[in-house]
């Protein structure tokens, strides 16, 4: 099992809501204090941006940076390395939103935590 991986953004949502969506797999990868969690910006935004619309309710959004940091994540900003490997993908997958973190994955060496059939079509390890 990958011990350094990047947290899809309902894989997230699912965590923090305490979702059983979220499979016991991800759950117990993301609770192990000694893996290297990450999350994408993009995963901030695309959530802000579902909650700005109403699609979204995560009840305490104004309290994710204290989240983040009691659950020992790390915010991966997005780089212009990352953006040039999103031009060179397949276009698989067309979510803007994920293919950003299909980027982020293969740039920097992270498995990724998500239910997304799709982003596992890409040469990364998908752990679910």
């Amino acid at each position: 099992m990958p011990t350094s991986f990047l947290l899809d953004t309902h894989a997230l949502i699912w965590f923090l809501n305490g979702d059983k969506q979220l499979s016991k797999t991800a759950r117990t990868a993301i609770e192990e204090e000694s893996n290297d969690k990450y999350i994408s910006v993009a995963s901030l935004w695309e959530m802000a941006i579902k909650i700005s619309l109403r699609k979204l309710e995560l009840a305490a959004f104004s309290d994710l940076a204290n989240m983040i940091a009691e659950n020992g994540f790390e915010i991966l900003p997005i780089t212009f390395e990352h953006a040039l490997k999103v031009a060179k993908l397949d276009f698989i997958h067309g979510d803007p939103f994920d293919r950003i973190l299909i980027a982020q994955c293969i740039v920097d060496h992270l498995a990724i935590i998500s239910k997304d059939c799709n982003i596992a079509k890409y040469p990364i390890e998908v752990l679910w």
